[in-house]
């Protein structure tokens, strides 16, 4: 049971779809943000910050999911498509039509009929959702932002009349900012606000991976912040937050798993729920392994040419004891339905990736030892386990604390970049006030 979870949690750490790992990252990044203004400007700065880092995070990881439920239960059950139906089964009719007859249940195989009968309006159905529940994100956050500017001047209003209670303020400072408070770098940031995103053929990879989709929506984000600094300051901290958000949430990850992928004296490319899995080591020593993959590898000499990806779907059908096709079920590359073994075939099969799989677990079968299969496992999981933390590591390490501590090295190296640029606006404005 505890071996289980644990490989599940590495296994989640690993993943480069699932959101938990970009979780982790952004409130590593938001509350060393977040503390950082509290050294830099105190709680006018720091509350700013916080409802800035935390409330934007919250639309991030929950908007595009909130918009597709609600797509679901409205327009999805209004129009009888299930939406569990992945549109990529349309690309291959031999295999959308063996889905239809290897379905599960009745249920599914008439969803699949249904959605499959008019494949244009689906998968327009499907791109809408995308675009809809993306777009909505973004709007969301532009409220948002819209909230926290007038909420931040009206704080620092506050307390500035709470610090100069009963006196007259008489100095002004010279070089604050101009009180409607136009936009920084306006020559640069002057265009439309309405803007058309194209949701063509180019995006649709990003409908189908939770990761990637939310790059899109951090690519509205980064936008409007840039685009809306109020002031030269803020320009300069949301572009240091910006690319370090870009550099260690979605590049780095992926760069430093290669690397220590290629450093490792072991095979770790494999999941994690994989590696740690007592079928393996049993597979090793009942050598079903190697038959599963000979069976998989053979599967051209049967049909005297080379197995086509329709080959290889029916293969896995056809196989549900073969050990290359188990361990996909493990590690989700073969979706399944609820507490069963069952495939659900209105989920998309990679073949690909499945091909991938077994190409890892023969890599990994090939570098083992004549003897002592333990412990060459048990060195597996080990360095499988250090990949994963050394990474995340890198990542929070540099969300965390390098990069806020960027943002307070130059509010300190610029000139006339210390005090909060907000609270000068608001000791000018309210010494227009009173005079």
């Amino acid at each position: 049971m505890i071996t289980g979870i644990t490989s599940q949690i590495y296994s989640i750490l690993g993943s480069n779809t699932s959101l938990i790992p970009l979780a982790i990252k952004d409130i590593a990044n938001s509350s060393g943000l977040t503390l950082g203004s509290y050294i830099t400007g105190k709680d006018v700065e720091s509350k700013d910050r916080f409802i800035d880092e935390f409330g934007t995070q919250a639309i991030w990881l929950g908007g595009i999911p909130f918009f597709k439920k609600v797509t679901d239960l409205t327009l999805y059950k209004l129009l009888g498509i299930d939406p569990k139906f992945d549109v990529r089964n349309l690309k291959n009719k031999d295999i959308l039509a063996k889905a239809i007859e290897k379905a599960p249940t009745e249920k599914i195989r008439q969803s699949i009929i249904k959605a499959a009968k008019n494949p244009k309006f689906t998968k327009n159905l499907a791109l809408g959702k995308f675009a809809f529940s993306t777009i909505a994100a973004i709007c969301t956050y532009t409220g948002l932002t819209k909230f926290r500017q007038n909420y931040r001047l009206k704080e620092a209003k506050e307390k500035l009349k709470h610090n100069n209670a009963g006196q007259k303020q008489q100095t002004i400072y010279a070089n604050t900012l101009p009180q409607k408070s136009p936009s920084a770098f306006e020559g640069v940031h002057k265009q439309k606000q309405d803007k058309n995103i194209s949701f063509g053929g180019a995006l649709q990879e990003f409908m189908f991976n939770p990761a990637k989709n939310m790059m899109l929506l951090d690519g509205a984000i980064t936008e409007e912040r840039l685009r809306n600094s109020q002031s030269k300051q803020e320009f300069i901290n949301y572009t240091i937050k910006e690319a370090g958000t870009w550099a260690f949430m979605y590049f780095a990850g992926d760069i430093i798993r290669k690397h220590l992928e290629n450093k490792s004296k072991v095979p770790i490319e494999l999941d994690s729920r994989i590696i740690e899995s007592k079928d393996l080591k049993n597979a090793f020593k009942l050598g079903t392994l190697k038959s599963s993959l000979d069976d998989f590898n053979n599967l051209g000499s049967k049909l005297n040419r080379t197995p086509t990806d329709l080959d290889i779907y029916n293969f896995i059908h056809e196989n549900p004891d073969n050990f290359i096709v188990k361990m996909g079920k493990k590690a989700d590359v073969i979706k399944t339905l609820k507490k069963s073994e069952a495939i659900d075939t209105r989920a998309y099969l990679d073949i690909d990736e499945f091909k991938g799989l077994k190409a890892n677990l023969e890599k990994l079968y090939n570098k083992a030892p004549a003897d002592n299969i333990d412990d060459y496992l048990k060195q597996v999981i080990k360095s499988k386990r250090g990949a994963v933390l050394k990474n995340m590591g890198i990542c929070v390490g540099a969300l965390g604390i390098a990069v806020p501590l960027m943002m307070i090295a130059m509010r300190y190296i610029l000139p006339n970049n210390k005090e909060y640029k907000v609270m000068e606006q608001a000791k000018k404005e309210t010494a227009g006030q009173l005079a």
